[in-house]
């Protein structure tokens, strides 16, 4: 597949997905990137806004078998990545898949989960594959984890640890459509019967497959590489962060940069990718000190100036 190709596949993917959900174009081209990157995607944002309904249409755009997982205080870790089921008539015991086993999942309220919970995503996320009993268990590929929390909301629930948002490559959220969308969301809603809207598959597993390779063959000069590890290390130095983005993280910036470049349609990477992508890759990498905290310092704000202060280097140069 070449990159004019893929770009095409990935517009025709947001056009469908948009046809069905009201939100801004900017959003579901983060979380396609973190897809095509083979990255996880973090929702952070209030009810009612649409983020089951994008992830249902992304999975059917995408032709993807999708599975939806409600989070709650009293969910186990077999309820999400299975059990072995005794079988009477032989005597053995047969592992019985839980609805991790699909090409996106959505967990949905993942911090009503208590920890125990959320750390059985932990290697599934990292890794494509589950442990029961000692056996392992792959999952199919594709796999994808969109994970939504509530930021209002915190009665009950449990903060994901740092190891577990880290397997987060994005972390965005939709908003609230402006008075012109919620209009077109009225006006779609009178011109069909049913309440929520559907959506036709674009690609199917091949070609979302073979679309995920793609990015490994788009360019990214040594200057463009400099300056993705001198945000991440500039994240370390600043005064108001405790901890700031590891290794780890540049690397996956250095993937959705990638995978952005490509959605935008180019197989280079430019410093305008990295910095359009960057806030959704390292934000909810960053931990903020005490007086930060009290101050209401944001994490985005810290990045902010992250980005203003660290030079971009010019594409032209040699």
């Amino acid at each position: 597949m070449a990159v004019t190709d893929a770009t095409a596949e990935c517009t025709a993917v947001l056009d469908e997905v948009q046809s069905a959900v009201i939100t801004d174009r900017r959003f579901l081209r983060q979380v396609l990137t973190g897809m095509v990157a083979r990255g996880h995607v973090l929702l952070e944002d209030v009810p009612g806004v649409g983020k089951t309904l994008t992830a249902r249409s992304i999975a059917t755009a995408l032709g993807l078998e999708f599975s939806r997982v409600q989070f709650t205080p009293d969910l186990l870790p077999a309820d999400v990545i299975g059990t072995n089921v005794y079988d009477e008539r032989d005597g053995t015991f047969e592992f019985s898949e839980g609805p991790i086993f699909a090409n996106v999942v959505l967990a949905d309220e993942i911090n009503r989960a208590p920890p125990k919970t959320q750390a059985a995503l932990l290697e599934a996320m990292e890794e494509g594959q589950v442990t029961v009993d000692g056996e392992t268990h792959s999952l199919p590929e594709p796999f994808f984890v969109l994970a939504t929390q509530n930021p209002v909301e915190q009665e009950g629930t449990f903060s994901l640890p740092e190891a577990q948002l880290d397997r987060f490559m994005i972390k965005s959220s939709m908003g609230y459509p402006d008075r012109d969308g919620e209009l077109d969301l009225l006006d779609r809603r009178a011109d069909r019967t049913a309440q929520a809207p559907s959506v036709s598959s674009v690609l199917d597993h091949q070609r979302v497959t073979a679309l995920q390779e793609i990015p490994e063959t788009v360019t990214v000069e040594p200057k463009v590489r400099e300056y993705v590890v001198d945000l991440g290390r500039a994240t370390r130095e600043d005064k108001r962060v405790r901890v700031g983005v590891s290794p780890r993280g540049i690397q996956r910036l250095f993937e959705a940069a990638r995978a952005y470049a490509l959605i935008e349609g180019r197989d280079y990477v430019v410093p305008d990718d990295v910095k359009g992508i960057a806030p959704a890759v390292f934000s909810h990498r960053l931990v903020l000190t005490a007086e930060s905290s009290v101050r209401s310092v944001s994490k985005r704000s810290v990045l902010g100036d992250v980005l203003d202060r660290v030079p971009a280097p010019s594409v032209d140069d040699d």
